[in-house]
Order: structure tokens, then sequence, then C-alpha cells
């Protein structure tokens, strides 16, 4: 029986992209910064961007990527009183009362609220070292060897770092998270806090969200021995790049300059159309002859400019047997640049293929 598949996309291998520079980052004032293409992951831009140094409270990406990954965004979080009190930025919670999850991480990534950082690592991980051994696991699942946390609000601690890789690729994973990503794209929020009966309005701190229309987030964040840090997202035009700077004074005006920068340097390129690539199968046992078959999604990648012509390679076979229902998959369409795989696409039929009755003869067989 052949398997039938819910999206045509079966996926998208090693997308590839020439590397465009990997050279100094200009004009950045940082000690550590780097630009990725967020698709592929690709270094556009670095500048000793996997020395190891503190994140401040851009390590409540981690916070809130786990947070998210392990509870829903409608549990009701009733704030530990340990949570209460936490040293800097503050919601300013109250023990006991209960809180919607969604809002407390508007509080953590638009108001860097430590307290609510706290709370919810209280909650979902037991305690501050339970959940910073979450934050751990994950980055190590990321492949992360140059990322450690301490504790989920970025306060400074002697084994709690990472480097601008790692943190650009944990706000890549993040981004792929459409919670997280609506979370860090809102410029104000509205929260409910002790139990209902107080509104407070969190403003995000992303100044880069007021002035640009393509910024998409990410956080900021700030302790007197980590300096300024900042990991920001710019899209257009289907292109994203993440960008990170760590102890840079002059931030807002880098990340600016860096991801235009980052961005010219790319586009976005469509392999297939919904409905593309139409093809013909034969059909053995079958009320018909033959059968149509195309694929089902559009398939869009990104390349840096300038690149290559993309090819594609059809695998069909020379027939199929009879018995398929519309949507089957019967073969794929690979794409390639350079010789380089960029994308496969599943060819699905277009309509299904009964297996044809044999007429019994007049001795009924």
């Amino acid at each position: 029986m052949i398997k039938k598949f819910t999206s045509a996309i079966i996926f998208i291998a090693f997308i590839f992209s020439v590397c465009v520079s990997a050279a100094p980052s200009p004009g950045d004032s940082s000690l550590c910064s780097v630009v990725v293409e967020a698709e592929s992951g690709d270094i556009i831009f670095e500048k000793n961007a996997h020395e190891r140094r503190g994140p401040a409270s851009t390590t409540k990406i981690m916070t809130a990527l786990v947070a998210l990954e392990n509870s829903r965004t409608d549990d009701i979080v009733k704030i530990d009183p340990r949570a209460v009190g936490t040293e800097g930025s503050s919601a300013y919670l109250c023990a006991g009362e209960k809180v919607l999850l969604s809002d407390l991480l508007y509080a953590v990534m638009l108001g860097s609220a430590n307290d609510a950082a706290a709370a919810i690592a209280y909650h979902i991980g037991g305690s501050i070292e339970g959940f910073a051994e979450m934050m751990n696991a994950r980055a190590e699942k990321l492949g992360l060897s140059d990322t450690h946390f301490e504790n989920p609000h970025g306060l400074d601690g002697e084994s709690h770092y990472t480097t601008a890789y790692d943190l650009a690729m944990i706000a890549r994973e993040a981004l792929k998270n459409e919670n997280f990503r609506n979370i860090v794209s809102t410029k104000t929020k509205a929260v409910k806090l002790s139990d209902g009966n107080v509104t407070r309005v969190f403003k995000n701190h992303n100044r880069l969200l007021f002035e640009y229309d393509d910024i998409i987030g990410v956080k900021t964040g700030f302790t007197k021995k980590c300096g300024r840090t900042l990991v920001s997202a710019a899209e257009r035009d289907g292109v994203t790049v993440i960008c990170v700077t760590l102890c840079d004074g002059d931030d807002w005006r880098d990340h600016r300059k860096l991801l235009s920068a980052g961005l010219e340097l790319y586009e976005r390129v469509t392999l297939c159309e919904k409905g593309g690539e139409e093809r013909i199968v034969h059909v053995c046992g079958g009320e018909k002859a033959s059968v149509g078959v195309c694929c089902d999604e559009k398939l869009s990648v990104t390349l840096s400019k300038p690149h290559g012509k993309t090819e594609s390679v059809t695998e069909l076979p020379p027939f199929v047997y009879a018995g398929f229902e519309k949507g089957d998959t019967l073969g794929f369409v690979s794409y390639y640049l350079d010789g380089k795989p960029i994308g496969r696409v599943a060819l699905v039929a277009k309509e299904g293929s009964a297996v044809k009755l044999k007429k019994k003869n007049i001795f009924g067989k």
C-alpha cells in the first residue's frame, strides 16, 4: 500500500547557499557578533562569534523556548514565593497569585521581568536549578557546546555563559515556534496580574520593533558585567536573518546596519508552485491506463545572491499498480544547485485508481 502523506513536502535537505563572507562584521562596535541566515543557519558575518561571554537577559530566549515546549500557554501558574522579589527588572508578582503562563511570557520577553522568569522556572522545573538543567539539555540537543545556563533570567553567574553564535542558533530555533514568534514581535501587551485585579502594560524593550517594519524581535539584555547584549531578527521578502551582538554600546545602529547588509545578500526562490511539476504515470491493473501527478504544496528556499541555475530530477517508476487514492505519493522531484541538494517535493496522485475487476465468463470463472 502506498503511504499517504498530509504534505507534499517531505524535507528540504541540506539547504545550500554559498557562504557569503564569514568575515569581520562591517561597522560593528561589539566585542562579539554574528549574523546568520535563519533557514540554513549559514554565517554571513562574524566577529569572535565563538567566544564565551555572559548573555544577560537574552538568556530569556531559551527560557521562553523551554517553557513553550514543556507547558501550555493557557496554563495557570501559581506564583512561588521564592520567585517574588527576584533582583532586577520585575513584574512585581505576589506570592500565591495566579497568572496565565502566556502573560508571564509577555512579562519576560517584553518587560524582561526576572521574577516572571523565576516563576516560570519554579512552575515547570520545580526549582531554578531544575529548570536550568532543562535549558542546558535543550542547548545540548541543538549541538551547542559553548553554552551553559545557571538561571532563567540572565543575572550574572560564574558558569552562566554562551556565545554570539550559540545565541543565534537558540533564536533560530525559537523563531520556529509560532507562539514565541508572536510574543517577541508584540510591541505592547496588557497583562492581568494580582488574580486579574490589576492590569499592567508591558512595552517591548526592543527599540528596533518601533522603528523598522521588517523587525520581528527578539530580546535585549544588560548587566554591568556583560554590557549591552542584543539579539534581533528581520524578515524581508521571505528572507530572515538573525543578528547577535555582545557587549555593544551602539547596538541599535549596529543591528540595523548588519541586518540590512545580510538581507541584501539573499533572496527567496520558488522551486515549485502548488499543482506544478505535472507528470503522467502509467497504471497497471486499473480502470485507467495512466494517472496525473503533481506537487500539492509550494516549495521555496532561501539562496545567496548571486547563485547558479537550479536543476531538478524527477523520480518516478515506469508504472504503478492500481489501488492507490488521490493524494498518495507516487514519486518525487529533487532540486539541486551546483550539484548540491536544496529541496525535495513529493509528487501526489491527482486522482485515485481502483483495481480493475476481472470479468467472469459464462462458467463463473
